[in-house]
């Protein structure tokens, strides 16, 4: 740990990757990314998912008024916006996407694999070529929640095997289109990024860097601990954190913050997803403190996703201090409450204002 640095500054940082949900929940959730972030890559899979730039638009004016609604100013938070590819996404749609100017990536979330998921593609290469040809000759990058849902398939192995069955094969079909591996969980997607041909990068979450698969269960099952894909190995939380602070620019932040209902959580089949927003800097800072890296922190969150994406590195600062951050036990969310990750636990450090 590097205990001599008391505080840090870094340029004010990105989120590439995070669920805002829709109504009275992003009203709710919406300021605690704005706090940090200056912008935010935003998942489209609500309900009905975002499929169109039209729908991608009028999903952004909501978000600026909830913005409005919570108090920040104008100008300080960007929602940048994402398409869902569906198997009949058209190349007329990506190019419209592009055209728009406001949607910077398409999701590819494969059918059932997550949180509202179910719209989502069932044969990439099959289904998709339209799609993905338009995206590589227009720069629109893919941005690709990496498992397969093969029933067959261990649950841990989802992430390596989808490196072989898909990434491989899209990669040899479309070499020049951009591709985000999102919140990368095991040491063979770590390897597969660094060394892959091409233009390729990957998020890591703040819970994967700091947290392994034991965290789920201490004590008794933990379903505020429960998200997709699914906390790994040690050793694969250490590759992550290897990569993080490496250096390398194809790693970069991404909270994945997912807000869930406690008692959608702490149910029988509870759902799937972190809340990190609230404090998504402070455990990072904690995570690359913990490995002796915070001279990496800045290229992580602020440098490496605007250089990928092709868009400058904001204004401003953000200022973090080391000291005793307690985590809420849980926090108001529309007419119920969501439970914090790591709520009750202290972390190392806290972020102590912006500029």
């Amino acid at each position: 740990m590097t205990e001599s640095i008391s505080s840090l500054t870094i340029i004010r940082p990105d989120d590439w990757h995070l669920h805002l949900r829709d109504g009275p929940v992003l009203a709710s959730v919406v300021g605690d990314s704005a706090r940090q972030f200056g912008r935010a890559i935003i998942m489209p899979n609500l309900k009905p998912p975002v499929t169109t730039t039209a729908q991608a638009l009028a999903y952004r004016d909501r978000i600026m008024a909830a913005l409005a609604v919570a108090g920040v100013a104008d100008g300080a938070f960007t929602p940048l916006m994402t398409l869902y590819l569906t198997d009949n996404t058209t190349a007329d749609e990506i190019a419209r996407a592009v055209d728009s100017g406001l949607v910077h990536g398409v999701k590819l979330y494969p059918a059932g694999a997550t949180t509202n998921s179910d719209a989502g593609v069932t044969d990439l290469l099959g289904r998709c070529g339209q799609a993905l040809d338009a995206m590589q000759r227009l720069g629109l990058p893919l941005l690709v929640h990496g498992e397969v849902t093969d029933p067959d398939v261990d649950l841990f192995d989802r992430e390596a095997v989808f490196v072989e069955r898909v990434m491989t094969p899209l990669r040899q079909a479309y070499p020049a289109l951009k591709v985000v591996f999102e919140h990368l969980t095991t040491r063979e997607g770590v390897d597969y990024v660094r060394e892959a041909p091409g233009p390729i990068a990957a998020t890591l979450t703040a819970h994967h860097l700091l947290y392994n698969r034991n965290a789920m269960f201490v004590g008794g099952l933990q379903p505020h601990w429960y998200c997709l894909p699914v906390l790994k190995r040690e050793r694969h939380r250490q590759a992550l954190l290897d990569a993080a602070t490496s250096g390398s620019p194809r790693f970069f932040l991404g909270t994945d913050s997912a807000p869930h209902p406690r008692g959608l959580k702490e149910a029988a089949c509870g759902c799937a997803g972190c809340y990190t927003a609230l404090h998504a800097m402070a455990l990072y800072a904690t995570a690359f403190d913990a490995a002796g890296r915070l001279d990496q922190l800045e290229a992580f969150a602020s440098r490496n996703g605007p250089a990928f994406y092709g868009l400058p590195v904001n204004d401003g600062t953000l200022t973090l201090e080391r000291g005793e951050y307690r985590v809420p036990e849980e926090l108001p969310m529309a007419n119920t409450a969501v439970v914090p990750l790591a709520a009750g636990d202290s972390l190392a450090w806290r972020v102590s204002g912006s500029a």
